[in-house]
């Protein structure tokens, strides 16, 4: 991959795919303009880090979507490398392209859990939140491919189900008489629960089984009873809740920068222009941002002390982890222990570490205990060892970069 140069090519433009395969980079003249115009406001040209924060801010206030396909452009490089660290692994479930379109189309996601307050590297964070993301979609389609029509009916639950049937455009009350047909097809419609993934289709005394079941039930059920359906009626309702359910938790994914029509542009290029440059001198002040660099400061300090404070057993095998990223197969086979060794010994060092931060964090930024800010320090701790480790691999644990 061609890296970009400059903060302007850095947050305009977007990778393209051919046969799978990275090709170039194409530039949106919406986003290029936008960038010209900010660095002409500034006084100086500052880091793609300061650019990305103040993306994320405005976004954050204004809701502004050129905001949003700023970031957008600025994560494609870690987006792309994750993507392909997939696709190399699962070749045989997803394509490159397939994995990069998975993560980028959840911008909106990253950027609602990020905060700047614990964490200062938007790139980091976006890789954990892409690589989360795409394999929770690679499972998801996994069991959805393995799955009959009839075996994913039996395994979604009813808020699923009525959310599906709202995205595809149903009434209340049709939902509700779907939603009672399909209680009465999971009750009596349960084949062999050992191999539910390959449910059949029921046979025809089940159908009428069914069919019969809701037309009773439908009397006390159903908050304005309907007439008595048939057989085929029922068949359908069900047919149409499980593709419903299909579209709704599998959906085909659409790239922001991909051709609408011919000649009609792409979806960046008609992104409404509600936006504000004002923000420039207003988001990060100089005062704002010399606190953060003092805190990073303080928090690199302090977990380093707490790594280097380690028996160097724990040492060598956060070196190895982290630092030569190796999986915790090798990270055994290189320390002459068991894999499950490792993993425990991983999870306890990392336990302990989020201990202390969260005890530090308490003590000197004031930070609360409660379980949300618990679990974004635990991430941002996982992001910090990535990027501490690949920083000083080579100069000993516990170095400073």
């Amino acid at each position: 991959m061609q890296p970009r140069q400059g903060i302007v090519e850095i947050f305009s433009t977007f990778v393209q795919f051919e046969a799978d395969q990275f090709s170039g980079w194409a530039t949106d003249a919406k986003l290029r303009r936008s960038m010209k115009v900010c660095l002409t406001g500034s006084l100086t040209e500052k880091s793609d880090t300061f650019w990305a924060v103040y993306w994320y801010k405005v976004w954050q206030n204004e809701s502004s979507t050129v905001a949003i396909a700023h970031i957008s452009a600025y994560l494609q490089e870690v987006c792309y490398w994750t993507a392909r660290k997939f696709a190399l692994k699962f070749a045989t479930q997803s394509s490159l392209a397939d994995c990069f379109q998975m993560a980028i189309a959840h911008i909106n996601k990253i950027l609602k859990t990020f905060n700047p307050q614990y964490s200062s590297h938007l790139k980091s964070y976006a890789e954990l939140a892409f690589e989360s993301i795409i394999k929770d979609v690679l499972r998801l389609r996994k069991e959805a491919n393995i799955c009959s029509d009839w075996a994913l009916l039996h395994k979604l639950s009813r808020k699923r189900l009525v959310q599906s049937l709202q995205n595809a455009g149903f009434n209340a009350q049709s939902i509700e008489s779907y939603i009672l047909a399909w209680e009465c097809f999971k009750e009596l419609h349960t084949g062999d629960n050992t191999k539910i993934r390959q449910l059949t289709k029921p046979d025809v005394l089940t159908w009428e089984a069914i069919t019969n079941l809701y037309n009773v039930e439908r009397l006390s059920r159903l908050s304005s009873p309907t007439a008595a359906v048939n057989q085929k009626t029922i068949e359908s309702w069900i047919l149409s809740s499980a593709k419903a359910a299909r579209t709704f938790l599998y959906p085909k994914i659409v790239s922001a920068d991909a051709p609408l029509k011919e000649d009609d542009g792409n979806l960046l290029e008609i992104l409404p222009a509600n936006w504000q440059t004002s923000l420039l001198t207003e988001i990060i002040e100089q005062e704002e941002a010399a606190n953060a660099r003092n805190q990073q400061a303080q928090l690199n300090e302090f977990l380093h002390q707490a790594i280097a404070a380690m028996d160097a057993k724990s040492q060598q095998l956060l070196q190895a982890y982290y630092g030569q990223k190796l999986t915790q197969t090798e990270v055994a086979a290189q320390l002459e222990i068991k894999q499950y060794t490792v993993s425990r010994r991983l999870s306890s060092i990392k336990k302990s570490l989020l201990l202390t931060l969260t005890q530090w964090s308490q003590n000197t930024l004031h930070i609360s205990h409660k379980s949300d800010v618990i679990d974004t320090i635990n991430t941002s701790l996982e992001e910090w060892l990535k990027v501490q480790y690949s920083h000083t691999f080579g100069a000993g644990v516990g170095s400073r970069e």
